[in-house]
């Protein structure tokens, strides 16, 4: 039983539990140890907000914080653990596995009966335990063995088993700003206890804001460039580490983008470009077509999306679209990268600038709408295949007018055994001009027999 409490409660010195430890990154030392600590997530932190009132009155149960990676979910955590005084037991949605995650709710369990001992359990990368690991934690949540915190970085509603997200409150955790950066970083260089504040460092505001711009919002990357770049830069001659431009950009020599290639980063960036072209922004259209292939996005994928936009946002509005869209999704797949961007970039800013319409589509849609709820329409006689033997003795093709025996081509016909209307063009573009003929056409109709 030694090991069963070998975790006790954390002690009002140390309220999350761990010694200060200078071989841990420093990205792990500075982590914050209170809610006026913590750094960033105002929107769900910030005062008044629910997150922060549940745990300032410590009235929660079961969380689920998701989000990109360093923006402090795992900080959050261990803060929440330390405010409620609570126990706190770290698993990996990685590396633990049943039993594990048994032994750690029947200790809970035992502290809690012996010691009314509070645990938080926490579960990082929660996404990683398959639905019968995630099962396992559905009881002692109910029953209030342990108090569960999950942390992701794909979207739980996806990932995540229905019952555990409907048993937790779900917590979407943002990239951090420039100056929640900022702040960060001048605290690692001025702490003595966890940072360098015991060395004389002089930090060039350029370096400053390189760090802030390419870590993108990523806490752990900004501190470990911070790191790399003062334990790496030899000390002048009068002591002072001088952390200027040129070591920050060796530091962090590329910027790296949160890109998973089936995660939120990836639907939500598609989506952007999507709506960016149907929205008309070329700019905003080529700056999420930037962002994807900096990914490393399938380009396959982006011009698919490409030809999809011309023909249901573009349409009829502009035809030249869809062959401008295929004629690129061709050109990218026969020349390949890195210049298959260039024709991706000239068929997505045509159709972003293009006069939209969507008509042809909606009306597709309207018609199999009515197909699907409505009876189907039987094919009229004088439109069926007369070119069997025995089709004219049923009377198929009767009456049948061809258009291209009366002047303009056209004839006044029925095609459809009740009148209905599915395509209304807009006045866009060259669709207006289809707007025209059409009217012209109907006007064919009037005073006559249709059929």
């Amino acid at each position: 039983m030694d090991d069963l409490f070998q975790d006790r409660a954390p002690t009002p010195e140390n309220t999350t539990g761990e010694t200060e430890d200078y071989a841990m990154p420093l990205a792990a030392r500075m982590r914050p140890r209170s809610l006026d600590e913590y750094a960033g997530q105002s929107h769900i932190l910030g005062e008044g907000k629910l997150l922060r009132r549940a745990v300032e009155a410590d009235r929660f149960s079961s969380l689920i914080l998701y989000g990109p990676p360093g923006v402090g979910k795992t900080s959050l955590a261990k803060v929440i653990a330390a405010h409620s005084r609570s126990r706190f037991v770290n698993l990996s949605g990685v590396e633990s596995n049943v039993a594990e995650i048994r032994k750690a709710v029947e200790a809970a369990g035992s502290l809690n009966r012996l010691h009314d001992t509070t645990t938080t359990l926490f579960v990082d990368e929660i996404h990683r335990f398959n639905k019968a690991q995630q099962d396992v934690l559905l009881p002692h949540i109910e029953r209030g063995t342990v108090r569960f915190i999950g942390a992701t970085t794909h979207n739980p509603f996806f990932y995540i088993n229905s019952p555990l997200v409907s048993r937790s409150q779900v917590f979407q955790l943002e990239p951090l700003d420039a100056d929640d950066l900022r702040g960060l970083v001048r605290r690692a260089i001025e702490d003595e206890e966890r940072g360098f504040g015991g060395q004389r460092i002089e930090l060039a505001d350029e370096a400053l804001d390189l760090l802030v711009t390419k870590c993108d919002g990523d806490a752990r990357k900004c501190l470990s460039a911070l790191e790399l770049g003062v334990m790496t830069t030899p000390p002048g001659e009068d002591g002072v580490v001088r952390f200027d431009l040129a070591v920050a950009e060796e530091s962090i020599q590329q910027k790296t983008v949160v890109y998973d290639g089936d995660g939120d980063a990836h639907y939500d960036t598609i989506s952007a470009f999507i709506k960016s072209m149907r929205g008309s922004d070329p700019d905003a259209t080529l700056y999420w077509l930037a962002k994807m292939l900096y990914a490393g996005e399938d380009f396959r994928f982006i011009a698919r999306r490409i030809v999809i936009a011309a023909s249901e946002d573009v349409g009829l509005a502009d035809s030249n679209a869809l062959r401008v869209a295929v004629a690129a999704q061709q050109a990218a797949e026969f020349i390949g990268l890195p210049e298959a961007q260039i024709p991706l970039a000239h068929a997505a800013v045509y159709i972003a600038t293009a006069p939209k319409s969507n008509r042809s589509y909606a009306g597709l849609l309207a018609a199999k709408k009515d197909i699907q709820e409505g009876r189907t329409l039987a094919v009229p006689k004088h439109l069926r295949d007369a070119h069997y033997k025995g089709a004219k003795d049923l009377g198929h093709g009767e009456g049948y007018k061809y258009s291209h025996d009366y002047e303009d081509g056209f004839v006044p016909q029925a095609y459809l055994p009740e009148g209905r209307s599915y395509y209304t063009p807009t006045e866009n573009g060259q669709e207006k001009r289809i707007a025209e003929r059409l009217q012209y056409w109907r006007s064919k109709f009037e005073g006559g027999d249709p059929s």
